[in-house]
């Protein structure tokens, strides 16, 4: 039997986006929901521990920890090429700069990559959802994407 098991995260984080034609351009903050998905079948060992689990959760949460908001939390997002990273470089703020202007739907992207070689070995990742907003969120879908984990 397969059984799809979800973990919420919340991290604090800004950013700018870069040759934006509106106010987005400008720093500013969100306070992110990223919704972390995965699915496999659950432990028949009796013996085990993790008996009946598909992922112990403080297991997703260790690596969702290590792999995503020890970079993100509380972090600057910044392009590159943003003249903000330039400026901002020693300053002693905490700075994530990427290669990829920082909108939800890249950092989607970024967070996929970054967890697809770390998750259990018995289990898939098929969601990541993250809200930038109460009301708006990009959704990444394993089901849309040729991805191999």
């Amino acid at each position: 039997m397969t059984i799809r098991v979800t973990k919420q995260f919340n991290f604090e984080a800004s950013h700018a986006l870069t040759d934006y034609d509106g106010l987005c351009s400008n720093i500013h903050g969100h306070s992110y929901k990223l919704f972390v998905s995965i699915k496999g079948s659950p432990s028949e060992d009796k013996q085990s521990p993790k008996y009946g689990m598909v992922v112990d959760f403080s297991c997703l949460k260790t690596i969702v920890e290590n792999e995503i908001l020890k970079d993100f939390d509380h972090a600057l997002i910044l392009r590159n090429d943003s003249l903000y990273a330039s400026k901002l470089h020693n300053s002693g703020t905490k700075l994530l700069i990427v290669n990829y202007q920082p909108t939800c739907e890249n950092m989607l992207q970024d967070f996929v990559s970054r967890l697809a070689n770390k998750l259990p070995p018995e289990t898939t990742l098929t969601q990541i959802k993250l809200c930038e907003t109460a009301t708006s969120y990009a959704q990444w879908l394993a089901e849309d994407n040729a991805l191999t984990i």
